[in-house]
């Protein structure tokens, strides 16, 4: 998040566009309430009524996958009618000319046949958020996990820009994070193309400075994404593969594929706080301590880097992530010379001058956030107050293009995923909970109750959902939570996975795969 959370208590407009926060960020939605109920008007775009739609001012219930066409549409409207923050555009962006041209074509009558959001919605979202100069926009994977990821959210940019609403309090660009360290693990170069602090691993002089201070030769090219390993894995590129913190049974699409691609390694570890789905492939299981168990920091969705402190002892021969990966790095003849996270988390400022003035002493009072350059330094509530690092911040022209898979005769219906209020992730913590699971511990499928009578399927029955890639049985929920045409399965349940179904296509940068819609059947199981 280029903001913070207690930030959106004192927004004008706040623009939720594929985030399910109410289910899935829960402290944020409240925050969102709390501005609401002090004026703020709320924008939500999603393909289904999300809880968060009874507080918004405007609905736009798009058509999955059409983000960009919408998102281009309202900058379109905010151009046209003037609304744009013409100083900030020419003070602090470049390309804007050029950009300008290319949401010339996407008319309120156009976005309208993309989207199905009916224009006057649009029209009435885009001169909300383009009045506003305290606006924010959050987005969760409902943004990220599509083909055309990348181009969504360079046309969320292209909107905060266009309108100014960045580097400022109350402003800004914020992905919310889906699990409790994610930005942690970001932060320190969980991606095969960057050390700590995302510095490159190509930019002149970066490895330099990393293998003096760990005294080893680093490689020279970027590695591969964790789907890209899958593939690799599949065609007998990867021989041995460890996974720690991560069922990719479960999360990763196209389920078929990822058991074969596990299935053809020579050698498997898996690290994890419990025998997860993935660990029964595994050559070697790891027990690791699970976040109560530990010492650390954890790094939250605002920035804010927070001490872990160790409640429990770990059970049996559990043992922290840190200490395993150190003695195994021992074992292989590279000793790290770590023997505490605070020195750890030392020689990370270091190295990264965005962290160097947080300390285990600072946070003792409570945490903070990065950029923290000095000891004196308070954290950073909002990024870009003084402007953009790299001088003018450019604007990227983004053509609309559809999912990487459609509709036909044989696949009639759209499906999307994501997760509900009870559930968390793959469910390996949260379905070991008996509270939990009886109230939510069985999979199902939204369907539109007009598509369910065309069907002759009637709420609670078992139907098959089938795609180009495999089928599941699930038990339908009929909910006009889904437009008619389109279908929706939380990822939580291995019994009715939905990613058995799901579209592996990638986007071509980030290489994340389109979980949010690929093309299925449907048919009542008698």
């Amino acid at each position: 998040m280029t903001n913070s959370i207690p930030e959106i208590e004192g927004m004008e407009v706040i623009f939720i566009i594929g985030s399910n926060t109410k289910e899935s960020h829960p402290v944020v939605a409240n925050r969102m309430i709390k501005a609401h109920r002090r004026g703020a008007k709320i924008i939500v775009a999603d393909p289904r009524r999300v809880p968060m739609v009874k507080f918004s001012e405007v609905f736009l219930k798009m058509r999955p996958g059409t983000d960009i066409a919408l998102l281009n549409g309202m900058a379109h409207i905010i151009v046209k009618e003037g609304l744009l923050n013409g100083e900030f555009v020419r003070e602090k962006t470049e390309g804007f000319d050029q950009w300008k041209k290319s949401v010339e074509e996407f008319t309120p009558e156009r976005v309208e046949g993309i989207t199905g959001v009916p224009k006057e919605d649009i029209v009435r979202a885009a001169r909300l958020y383009g009045l506003s100069r305290k606006a924010g926009i959050f987005y969760t994977m409902g943004i990220t996990q599509h083909t055309c990821g990348t181009d969504n959210v360079r046309a969320i940019a292209n909107l905060v820009m266009l309108t100014g609403n960045i580097g400022r309090e109350s402003t800004g660009v914020n992905p919310l994070r889906g699990q409790n360290n994610v930005q942690g693990s970001s932060d320190a170069a969980c991606m095969p193309n960057v050390y700590p602090g995302y510095q490159k691993i190509d930019m002149p002089g970066i490895r330099e400075k990393f293998e003096e201070a760990w005294g080893t030769a680093l490689p020279p090219k970027p590695g591969l994404t964790a789907t890209e390993m899958m593939d690799a894995a599949a065609e007998g590129r990867i021989r041995a593969m460890y996974i720690m913190g991560e069922n990719p049974i479960i999360t990763d699409p196209n389920m078929h594929h990822t058991i074969k691609a596990l299935g053809s390694l020579d050698f498997l570890v898996v690290q994890d706080i419990f025998m997860i789905d993935t660990a029964e492939l595994a050559d070697v299981v790891l027990p690791a301590a699970c976040s109560f168990e530990k010492d650390g920091t954890f790094a939250n969705t605002e920035r804010k880097v927070q001490r872990v402190r160790k409640a429990v002892e770990p059970p049996g021969e559990a043992r922290d992530d840190m200490s395993i990966l150190l003695e195994i790095s021992k074992r292989l003849g590279y000793d790290m010379g770590h023997d505490t996270p605070e020195k750890v988390f030392q020689e990370y400022g270091r190295l990264w001058p965005a962290m160097a003035g947080i300390t285990y002493r600072r946070l003792d009072g409570g945490g903070i956030q990065w950029p923290c350059p000095s000891g004196t330094h308070p954290g950073t509530r909002f990024l870009y107050k003084e402007g953009f690092p790299k001088g003018k911040a450019p604007f990227s022209s983004v053509a609309y293009c559809p999912p990487a898979e459609v509709t036909d005769e044989e696949y009639p219906f759209v499906l999307t995923t994501g997760r509900n209020l009870f559930q968390y992730h793959s469910g390996s913590m949260t379905r070991t909970v008996k509270s939990i699971e009886k109230h939510a511990g069985e999979p199902y499928v939204e369907i539109n109750p007009l598509d369910a009578g065309r069907l002759g399927v009637r709420t609670g029955e078992m139907i098959k959902v089938a795609s180009r890639r495999g089928e599941i049985e699930i038990r339908a929920r009929l909910t006009k939570r889904v437009s008619e045409g389109t279908v929706f399965i939380p990822m939580h349940y291995r019994e009715a996975a939905a990613n058995v179904i799901t579209n592996d296509a990638l986007d071509p940068v980030v290489k994340i795969p389109e979980f949010k819609v690929c093309a299925v059947k449907i048919e009542a199981v008698r």
